[in-house]
């Protein structure tokens, strides 16, 4: 009984932070590390380099951010969340998992992520109370700014980056253009999901693209978000270290965008989930696997 009851404890901070969407961030993350070893193995080589311990601490911390902000925004919107016939059934105003301690779940995951990222490096130590604030301040946005999807997709966007100064300690371009397409797309498919509480988000004075501009007009600026992240992707291409498995990659990530915007029309949100689950978390995955394996083929 105690067993099911623990199990059942898990699997409902599991739904909290909707795990399964860790998908999203975490193989650009993986790109940004692997990104990293290219660079020092140009450098000075990867002999004295702890790959697998920086790659489990890069790990941590992508999860632990992660439940982090995703926790705390559950938290915030508590109330909202139980008046939206769409979101009245979870954890938190469904009575499953008590406020306060999800807000204790926030501090813990808070804590492991500072803990984990200084255990990296100096620098990673230093600036991961930054990254802390960006990806908490989001939950805030949409109670003064239509631009929240964009403050989502930069909380996203660390994460490449992140990932490459765990190995390298220093800047480059390069994860930055990564970072860069995580913001237009992470962006566009926010604005994309938003579309399905605009009318929710207008009765109770909520920000969002959709609200601002309208069904249609949120469609066009999600198409023109998704367009620049594909620039971003193709200019990282043409800088990298990048053959044939790379742009095989580019295009299969490209035709999902196309083919989750084929999905949604103004008129028609019945396949909103499908664009946003189901085609983001595919070209995600097919994405980091291929690219991954195209830098590793250059150390």
């Amino acid at each position: 009984m105690h067993s099911n009851s623990f199990s059942d404890t898990i699997r409902r901070y599991f739904q909290l932070i909707t795990f399964s969407h860790t998908i999203f961030a975490l193989p650009f993350a993986i790109i940004g590390f692997t990104l990293g070893l290219w660079r020092v193995s140009r450098q000075s080589g990867l002999g004295s380099v702890p790959v697998v311990k920086l790659f489990l601490l890069v790990i941590v911390c992508m999860v632990t951010a992660r439940s982090a902000a995703m926790a705390f925004n559950r938290y915030l919107d508590r109330n909202f969340d139980a008046r939206n016939p769409r979101t009245a059934l979870r954890e938190i105003p469904a009575g499953m998992i008590a406020a306060s301690s999800a807000l204790r779940f926030v501090v813990i995951n808070a804590i492991i992520f500072i803990i984990a990222a200084t255990m990296i490096n100096p620098l990673c130590g230093w600036l991961s109370p930054v990254a802390l604030f960006v990806i908490l301040f989001y939950s805030y946005t949409k109670r003064f700014t239509p631009l929240c999807h964009l403050v989502l997709g930069v909380g996203l966007s660390l994460a490449p980056i992140g990932a490459y100064l765990s190995i390298t300690g220093a800047f480059s371009l390069l994860p930055i253009l990564f970072s860069l397409a995580v913001v237009g797309w992470v962006s566009g498919f926010d604005i994309i999901y938003s579309l399905q509480d605009e009318e929710f988000d207008r009765e109770h004075q909520l920000n969002s693209i959709p609200v601002w501009l309208g069904k249609k007009r949120a469609l066009q600026v999600a198409v023109i978000l998704h367009i620049a992240c594909a620039i971003f992707l193709a200019t990282a291409g043409i800088t990298g270290p990048f053959g044939y498995l790379y742009w095989l990659a580019y295009a299969l990530f490209v035709a999902m965008l196309i083919y989750q915007h084929s999905l949604v029309k103004p008129t028609d949100l019945s396949k909103v989930n499908r664009a946003f689950m189901t085609a983001n978390g595919i070209a995600s995955v097919i994405f980091g696997i291929l690219v991954v394996i195209d830098i590793i083929r250059q150390l």
